[in-house]
């Protein structure tokens, strides 16, 4: 994977950096496996608009994506690597040996031809998906479940990974991407190696425009609204606005807004970094 520096030929131009592409082999998606997606920009059922700085965008598709994986011990050849506009990851289709379709996130590294395989006997590889209780101790995996047959949350874009720690009678401790460490039931579901298109973090858009392909609007910074419209608002000229703080008045920037008593927090073994 790579990313391309343009040359400055028009404004927009002048800073944008793009993903090179390399590991797409077809921009042909697979008919079967799309779904129309309806946008709201930001709209609720009345037609008020309840979701500031939403709306327009490009027009997508849906890809069905296979986050549950669960055709145990069907080998799948690996037939593309595709662009999803729905994600920052890449996806793969697969082709089951039994005439079946699906998409997945595609891992680091899969490449077109390989054969990949779900379930607790098939070998740590890249690509396959099997239990936490069958994976080696240290593995980097990606795509993983919280509930057992809930289907892949955690770790899903571009670049991410968590790393098995340990196992303790039927826990896991999973180091998630964002530092916390977390315990979760052996019987859940994770993908060998790491997610793709981890140059996603080294793209420069080069002008607003792209962010409004994006379906967003231009966002107004608290400091230059008037004290009705926020806390940070009002003051005499270039003012900083007081603490940072959202609309409502909650702080930004550390303050922590988890539930003390929240009936997962005996699961966290460490909090994530602030």
């Amino acid at each position: 994977m790579s990313v391309r520096k343009l040359k400055p030929i028009t404004p927009g131009q002048r800073f944008r950096v793009v993903n090179g592409f390399d590991a797409i082999t077809t921009d042909k998606p697979e008919k079967s496996l799309l779904a129309p997606k309806k946008r709201s920009g930001g709209r609720n059922s009345q037609g008020r608009m309840t979701m500031r700085y939403k709306g327009g965008g490009h027009k997508r598709r849906y890809r069905l994506i296979d986050f549950k994986r669960t055709k145990v011990g069907v080998p799948a050849e690996v037939a593309s690597i595709q662009y999803d506009p729905n994600r920052t990851a890449f996806i793969a289709l697969l082709n089951y040996q039994d005439g079946e379709k699906a998409y997945i996130i595609a891992q680091n590294g899969l490449q077109v031809g390989q054969t990949v395989v779900s379930g607790e006997g098939s070998s740590p590889e890249i690509g396959n998906a099997m239990p936490l209780a069958n994976i080696p101790l240290g593995t980097i995996i990606s795509c993983v479940e919280l509930r057992p047959g809930q289907g892949a949350v955690m770790a899903r874009s571009a670049g991410a990974f968590a790393q098995l720690m340990a196992r303790d009678g039927k826990f896991a401790t999973i180091k998630l991407p964002s530092g916390e460490t977390r315990l979760i039931l052996v019987t859940c579901m994770a993908t060998i190696g790491a997610v793709s298109n981890s140059d996603h973090q080294l793209l420069v858009s080069g002008k607003a425009g792209r962010s409004r392909w994006l379906g967003r609007r231009p966002r107004t910074r608290p400091v230059v609204m008037n004290p009705v419209d926020h806390p940070m608002g009002g003051g005499e000229g270039k003012s900083s606005g007081g603490h940072p703080r959202s609309r409502n008045g909650i702080p930004a920037k550390g303050y922590r807004t988890r539930s003390k008593t929240k009936a997962s927090n005996k699961y966290i073994v460490e909090r994530r970094k602030k």
